[in-house]
């Protein structure tokens, strides 16, 4: 069996974490994937965030050329890297030929920079008509935005989300993953993929132009926020939601747990479940609206009794009366649940050089397929790795070319 994307080539223009991941899961579907990183510069800017990986394990600092990022362990797996100067003139021509080979681009550079550099769609649409080209920015390859910063952060401000969360009164919350940088890469990999389908109906490739704004956004407005405010439901509502009580998280002696139980049948299993089964014959929380115009007093009900138990105790009796719930994890629970690893949904990080350290782990292409298969085996690659087995096999350039690339300082 093999990966979907079998037998599709990307380039890889990208750097940091949002272009990145999009091309990690294209290597994870089978694709290809060749990450051009500048020589003078140490590669993609991950290569440089600490925690490294060494021979001894994690350290803050790296203290050998062997030592590599936990950011790039992470989001190289599966790319060849090759070095390619994109600022030095005679370095065009060897992106062009690449181009003439590929399926697909991926970029994310910030505005203006790939038609500075006379690598923009339609110059490179020039060079292959069937080649879908992906940029991720952090306000779209439309409008004038000028030189503003696209940082997770920045998104996360503009998007609202940082006001989704949290009690009424409190500040901005930033969401603890970086969740526009992580949104984006999905979108674009949808529409990547999507224009791939195209190119195969019409012969035609096209530009995907995909903004972290417009992506995380387009999340927040899934939910009707205006529409909430107006009849009365407050925005940020804490570790409960009044409009879906009972609906939320409590703390126990020795832990929290989290119920969703919005219907009827689910508020009678919570109500059964904390020793409170006249309650679903009481005016107050007989029906779904009087619970939600109640959510307070059952919210405050509910965490009494989760007050006087274990997070054994109540799981297990919100389980026996069939109440949805579940223990709140840490990450470090979260990431070693056995069917996840399983599943290959989170999956050991590999050192090239070192292997695996116990504990390391990362993100998984969380699709399982029933014929194809998916992949995230392959380490990283070192800075420049495949360059001239890149140069040779796939564009056919002879080694004294090669060696005149790198003297001259294209590679």
């Amino acid at each position: 069996m093999s990966g979907p994307l079998e037998g599709k080539t990307v380039i890889d223009l990208t750097s940091a974490l949002a272009g990145p991941y999009a091309t990690l899961l294209l290597a994870g579907l089978g694709a290809r994937v060749i990450k051009v990183e500048n020589p003078g510069r140490g590669g993609d800017s991950s290569r440089n965030n600490s925690p490294y990986v060494g021979a001894d394990g994690l350290s803050l600092q790296r203290t050998s050329p062997d030592d590599m990022s936990v950011s790039m362990m992470l989001r190289g797996r599966g790319k060849e890297s090759l070095t390619l100067d994109l600022k030095h003139p005679d370095s065009r021509e060897v992106l062009f030929d690449l181009v003439r080979n590929a399926d697909i681009l991926v970029e994310n550079y910030s505005s203006g920079v790939t038609r500075r550099l006379g690598i923009d769609y339609a110059r490179v649409r020039e060079i292959n008509p069937r080649l879908v080209y992906t940029s991720i920015s952090g306000f779209g390859a439309t409008g004038d935005h000028g030189d503003r910063k696209a940082m997770d952060t920045i998104i996360q401000a503009l998007s609202g989300v940082m006001l989704t969360a949290g009690e009424p009164d409190d500040g901005p919350i930033r969401f603890g993953l970086p969740v526009g940088d992580l949104v984006a890469p999905l979108f674009a990999v949808i529409g990547t993929l999507s224009a791939v389908l195209e190119v195969e109906r019409t012969g035609q490739g096209q530009h995907v132009d995909v903004s972290m704004l417009g992506a995380l956004t387009s999340l927040v407005a899934c939910e009707p926020f205006d529409a909430l405010e107006s009849v009365g439901f407050p925005l940020r509502t804490g570790a409960y939601v009044p409009r879906l009580a009972p609906f939320g998280t409590f703390r126990t002696r020795d832990g929290w747990f989290a119920i969703c139980a919005p219907t009827d049948q689910f508020a009678a299993g919570v109500l059964g479940a904390i020793g409170r089964p006249d309650l679903l014959q009481a005016e107050d929380f007989a029906t779904r609206d009087a619970r939600v115009a109640n959510a307070d007093r059952l919210h405050a009900l509910i965490a009494g009794w989760a007050a006087e138990t274990t997070l054994e105790e109540a799981l297990a009796a919100l389980e026996t009366h069939g109440a949805p719930s579940a223990a709140v994890r840490t990450t470090a629970e979260a990431v070693r649940d056995p069917d996840v690893v399983a599943r290959g949904e989170v999956v050991p990080l590999v050192h090239p050089k070192f292997g695996h350290f116990d504990g390391l782990y990362g993100s998984g292409l969380p699709v399982v397929f029933s014929r194809s298969t998916v992949d995230l085996s392959a380490p990283a690659p070192g800075l420049g790795e495949h360059t001239h087995a890149v140069m040779r096999d796939l564009l056919g350039y002879s080694e004294e070319r090669v060696q005149g690339l790198t003297e001259s300082g294209v590679l």
